[in-house]
This record gives C-alpha cells, sequence and structure tokens, in this order.
C-alpha cells in the first residue's frame, strides 16, 4: 500500500499545510490504492479520477498562493451514489436512473468542495438504498462475507484506503452497520443537522447524511464541514454548529452512560461482541465514568415503529418510476416497493405516534438518568457471508443477520438522535467488532469525546484489513 493512502485526514491535512505533500499526490495514492483493491473489494461505482486530479491541481495552485479553503482542502473523498453530482452519474444503484446526470451538486457536495475537500467518485449502495438487493461490494476483512447496509461501498473505500473518507446516508443503520462490520468510524447525525437537499431518499422521514472515516478526529472534521442550516431541505434546522474537534481529548471521567441490557445486550448477542461490549464499559468505569444500567420499555418494537412508515415514504417517492419503470428495479427491491402500497393509512398514523411515545420514553431516561449518552454494541454480531445476511422483516419471519442489525440500529432513526459507531476490536474470526453510542439531540461532539477516548487507548484503527478469502477447503488465505 502507498504510505499516503494509509494517512488518515487530519495527517493529510497537516502534512498539507507544511506543504509536505500535495493534493495531487494524495489523490494519485488513493487511485493507486483503488487500482489494487477495486478487483477484490468493488466499492465504487463510479471514479472519476480526471475530474479529481483536476481538482487536486486547483488547490495545489491555491495553496501555492497561500489560499486555503478549509480543514479538507486537497483532500480526497467519496461519496455514495444517492448523492447528487453534477460531474457523474448519480445513479442509486439501480436501472431505474441509469446514466441520470443531475443539473445540480448536493448541498453536502457544495459544502464540502467548499472546504476544498476533492470528490473522488460514487460509492456502491444498495438500490435506492432499500438493503434488499445485493450489490457487488464485499468487505476488506473477509471477501466472501457482507460489508453493511447501504452505504457499504463507502465504509469498504475506507477501510480499503482507496479513499480518506466517504460520505453516507443512515435511515436504519446503513452508516453505522457498514462502520461496524468494515472496522471504521461511522456517525448518523441528530435528525436536521444536515442537509439532504438533492439525495435520493429512501425514507424521507428517517434518512440522515453523515461521515464515515477511520478515526474519530476525521470524522468530526467531515462533520465540521458537512453540518448546517439548509432552507432547502425542510427538515434541516437552524441549529448552530460547534466546532465538532474542540474538546475531542477531554475524555470521559465524571461523564454518565447508559446500558440498557435488556434489549442491547440480551441472548441473541455474539459473544465476541459481548467479550468486546463488557470490557468497553471496564474501560470507561476505569478511566472515570460512571455506568447506569436502565430500562426503556418499548425499545423491542422498533421495527414494527419503523417498518410502516419506512414503507410507505419509499413507496410514495417511487409512486410514478413504479409505474412507468417497473421492469428496471431489481425484482426484491420492487416487492418492497409494490408492498408499500398496501400500507393502510391506520398503520401509518399509528406507527407515527407510536414513534413519538418512544421517542419521549428515549428521552425521559436520559433526563432522569442525566446520561451523557447511551452505550451498546452497534450490531449483535460480526459480519456474515453474504449470502447468509437476508432481511425478512415481515411479522412472523426468523430473525436473519441483516434483520438482527436492522433491529439494533433503527431506532436511532425512530427517535431521531445522533448514533456514533467506533471501532472495538476483532472477533476470533479476526472481524470487526464495532461499539455504539448514542447521544442527546445536537450532542455529537459529546459521542465523539467518548469514542476518542476509547480510541486513544484502543488504536484498532491503525490495523489495515487483510482482503482475505476462503479457498475450496474453506481455509482463509491473504488475497494480496
Amino acid at each position: 500500500m502507498n504510505e499516503l493512502a494509509g494517512l488518515t485526514i487530519a495527517d493529510a491535512e497537516a502534512r498539507l499545510a507544511r506543504r509536505e505533500v500535495s493534493s495531487r499526490e494524495l489523490v494519485e495514492a488513493v487511485l493507486q490504492q483503488a487500482a489494487q483493491t477495486e478487483p477484490l473489494v468493488h466499492a465504487f461505482a463510479h471514479l472519476s479520477p480526471e475530474s479529481a486530479l483536476a481538482q487536486a491541481d486547483r488547490v495545489d495552485s491555491e495553496l501555492k498562493r497561500g489560499t486555503r479553503r478549509g480543514p479538507l482542502a486537497g483532500i480526497p473523498i467519496a461519496f455514495k451514489d444517492l448523492v447528487y453530482t453534477t460531474d457523474a452519474p448519480t445513479e442509486a444503484g439501480s436501472r431505474v436512473l441509469e446514466g441520470w446526470v443531475p443539473d445540480f451538486d448536493a448541498e453536502v457536495i457544495g459544502r464540502l468542495r467548499e472546504a476544498g475537500a476533492v470528490v473522488l467518485g460514487k460509492t456502491h449502495t444498495h438500490e435506492f438504498a432499500y438493503g434488499v438487493n445485493i450489490p457487488p461490494t464485499r468487505n476488506p476483512w473477509r471477501l466472501d462475507c457482507y460489508p453493511g447496509g447501504s452505504s457499504a461501498g463507502s465504509g469498504a473505500a475506507v477501510a480499503a484506503r482507496s479513499a480518506f473518507g466517504a460520505i453516507g446516508t443512515d435511515g436504519g443503520g446503513s452508516i453505522r452497520c457498514p462502520a461496524s462490520v468494515n472496522g471504521v468510524v461511522g456517525l448518523k447525525p441528530t435528525n436536521g443537522r444536515v442537509s439532504r437537499r438533492g439525495v435520493v431518499p429512501m425514507s424521507s422521514t428517517f434518512d440522515t447524511v453523515g461521515p464515515l472515516t477511520r478515526t474519530v478526529d476525521d470524522c468530526a472534521i467531515l462533520l465540521g464541514a458537512m453540518a448546517g442550516y439548509d432552507p432547502g431541505d425542510p427538515i434541516s434546522l437552524l441549529e448552530p454548529v460547534p466546532d465538532f474537534r474542540d474538546g475531542l481529548q477531554g475524555g470521559v471521567r465524571g461523564l454518565r452512560l447508559g446500558v440498557e441490557r435488556d434489549f442491547f445486550f440480551n441472548a441473541r448477542l455474539d459473544a465476541d461482541v459481548r467479550r468486546a461490549a463488557e470490557g468497553a464499559l471496564d474501560f470507561f468505569v476505569a478511566e472515570g465514568a460512571q455506568i447506569v444500567e436502565l430500562s426503556i420499555p418499548g425499545l423491542e418494537l422498533a421495527v414494527a415503529i419503523a417498518m410502516p412508515p419506512i414503507l410507505s415514504d419509499t413507496t410514495a417517492y417511487h409512486h410514478d418510476w413504479i409505474r412507468e419503470r417497473a421492469d428496471r428495479y431489481e425484482p426484491a427491491t420492487r416487492v418492497m416497493i409494490e408492498l408499500g402500497e398496501l400500507i393502510p393509512a391506520t398503520h401509518y398514523v399509528t406507527a407515527q405516534r407510536a414513534r413519538s411515545f418512544l421517542r419521549e420514553r428515549v428521552r425521559a431516561a436520559f433526563e432522569s438518568h442525566r446520561l451523557d449518552a447511551m452505550f451498546a454494541p452497534t450490531l449483535p454480531r460480526p459480519t456474515v457471508p453474504v449470502e447468509e445476511v437476508g432481511l425478512d422483516l415481515t411479522e412472523g419471519a426468523g430473525e436473519t443477520p441483516g434483520s438482527s442489525y436492522f433491529r439494533h440500529c433503527v431506532t436511532a432513526n425512530i427517535v431521531g438522535v445522533p448514533a456514533l459507531s467506533f471501532p472495538g476490536g476483532f472477533s476470533s474470526a479476526e472481524l470487526p467488532i464495532g461499539l455504539a453510542l448514542f447521544g442527546r439531540p445536537f450532542q455529537e461532539a459529546r459521542l465523539l469525546q467518548i469514542a476518542r477516548a476509547y480510541e486513544a487507548a484502543h488504536p484498532f484503527h491503525e490495523r489495515a484489513p487483510s482482503f482475505r478469502t476462503p479457498d475450496p477447503a474453506g481455509n482463509l488465505a491473504g488475497a494480496r
């Protein structure tokens, strides 16, 4: 691997500022890395090398003149293929939008360009982020395994070092799931913190846009450039954007971390994941945090609450296309969109009322226990082979790995709070394990501070993926 491709955003930013490296060299490094890893991982739907190099050259010219746009000046960033870009197709992983080039950039693209970021390319997603078809992306840690939810390409690109950071979307865990199984950091911000304008939606009432990075510090850098009020997004909130790096080194002494064991630590939790999560709790206690055991009745209803709005929201967006271009959808996606036509209005309204009820329960738990954050394993198990994932959320269906991932993550989308996944170690099979923090609205900085304390003592982000794949006998060997 090219040494430059292994830098964090913060390291690359510092070297650029000292003129020790150019943006062109950084872009060339990740393009070289992509050339080696893409035949294995398939993280990118579209790479734009010529455009990226041209952007890098402009940034280098500005830096030579003493002009620096922002903290991301010259840093190559990848974007999920739901994010509108005027210089590359936005296809949402679907033949329905094949070859479509929007006539404006998404707000998040504009903000990152303004901060100097180089747009490297577009990453693979499940068709329209619905999570029911199988995109070509594979997990860099084990190539026959699931790379996460619909932001899988973004998570895999960051893990494979073919991008310094990436943008994903999260409507039910689709940033945090790939962060967990790829061993990177992923943040679902508070609903309304980051604009969704110019991003193809899955569910208009559940979706958020957020960063995936190798480190917590890098996550803070990207979030700071992305966040802010946008009058063009109807759920965007006029909330001040702090410096998310300020206080990042503050540690956890005196903080109160809630643990809801009945839901997140039940008997279905994998033994390796339990070991990692309990070890993290021991670490936080040793560092001066207080662990608060709590119960939030209603969490077990999260999937039942989430599905009617998600199905209805998604089907409403596809109302015309499903009638005009039905043959261009993947069969599994088409079935889910057609299923949404059958949701009664009473079910939708009841689910939204239950959503408000659960939001109040979570808020009350934070207030009554004076919590700074709630801690849990991101997912109940590490990744599994792709063919074992499944995502059957219909009533009475047995739980699959995919539906268990959704169950662990979707509460944050239901109630709208920020949620962070950060690396928590590895399983006995050397597969990444993610740890999660849920916070108060607009308290992303607190989650980053807590995760940074753990990361500083457990630098799992320094390990690079092995690109292993099983041979015919089932033995694992490095692919590179």
